[in-house]
């Protein structure tokens, strides 16, 4: 699936309740593509929005988790 498959702020919001409902989540981005069944472009693309937001932060070793902010 890319990006222009599911419009962005409702594949946002699905990445936002994932991480809410699994508060220790911790993904890279091949794994964030392979659970959300996107390709990886469209997953880094929206791991870094979140990342921008504030809502998650990017790990040194490239995963992705909650913001503790």
């Amino acid at each position: 699936m890319t990006i222009s498959d599911y419009p962005m702020p409702a594949l946002l919001q699905r990445i936002r309740s994932e991480f809410l409902e699994m508060p220790g989540l911790n993904l890279t981005p091949p794994q964030a593509a392979r659970l959300w069944a996107l390709d990886r472009a469209t997953s880094e693309l929206v791991l870094g929005e979140l990342v921008s937001s504030g809502f998650l932060a990017k790990s040194r070793s490239g995963a992705y988790l909650r913001s503790t902010v």
